[in-house]
């Protein structure tokens, strides 16, 4: 195989593996951030306590999260066909990378929204704020910080989570790698592969705590 055909297919792969990651994990934040408010709202020291609607939450973010993600993969095929039309590809993994990536982004979020000093919570309800009010203005702007640099960690993790997609032909450098360096035993090319993945796990690192740091500058 030409070092320009090698060149331009793993451009092609790094191309659909960003596509990937930046999808799933902006569909994450869509469906987990959400998730995470109201997993915190609703803990028995939240802003609105409801014990059974948060247990019911919590097992599914659990159960959910327990599920490898290879397996999550095949589980939802169906699914995945129903949404988008078929089962491989790039396209039909951004499916269930964010079904992967909303319940570990909700449990991120639920975990910075915790950080936030109750104090402050308690002083905007006894100046009598909306609850909408605490969740916007108090909650979440206190607990920025911590929500920017999640969003740096669910990169990496998505990340991760899209490489392993390639075993079912999921597409992008994951599905190179596997057809390669595994079933035409090419190590070389396998290993290419492997080094463009950690320079994009460190790229996209880089990326999201340098805008993490500037976005939170600019709202202090």
């Amino acid at each position: 195989m030409k070092v320009s055909d090698i060149i331009s297919m793993l451009w092609s792969g790094s191309q659909e593996t960003l596509l990937m990651v930046f999808a799933s994990t902006l569909a994450g934040y869509v469906l987990g951030l959400p998730l995470g408010v109201l997993l915190t709202i609703t803990d028995t020291d939240g802003i609105s306590p409801h014990p059974v609607l948060y247990k019911i939450l919590d097992l599914i973010i659990n159960i959910t999260r327990s599920i490898p993600f290879l397996i999550l993969l095949i589980l939802i095929q169906t699914f995945t066909k129903a949404i988008v039309g078929k089962s491989y590809g790039t396209t039909a993994t951004v499916v269930p990378l964010t079904v992967a990536a909303a319940p570990f982004i909700a449990r991120m979020v639920e975990g910075s929204l915790k950080e936030v000093d109750h104090g402050v919570i308690e002083a905007a309800l006894s100046m009598g704020a909306r609850k909408i009010t605490i969740i916007t203005k108090v909650l979440i702007a206190e607990a920025r910080t911590s929500l920017l640099v999640g969003v740096t960690i669910a990169f990496g993790t998505i990340l991760g989570y899209s490489a392993m997609a390639g075993v079912v032909g999921g597409g992008g450098l994951g599905d190179i790698a596997i057809r390669y360096g595994y079933y035409r035993y090419e190590t070389g090319i396998m290993l290419v592969t492997v080094l463009v993945l950690v320079v994009l796990m460190q790229v996209l690192q880089w990326l999201g705590t340098l805008v993490s740091k500037k976005l939170d500058r600019r709202r202090g």
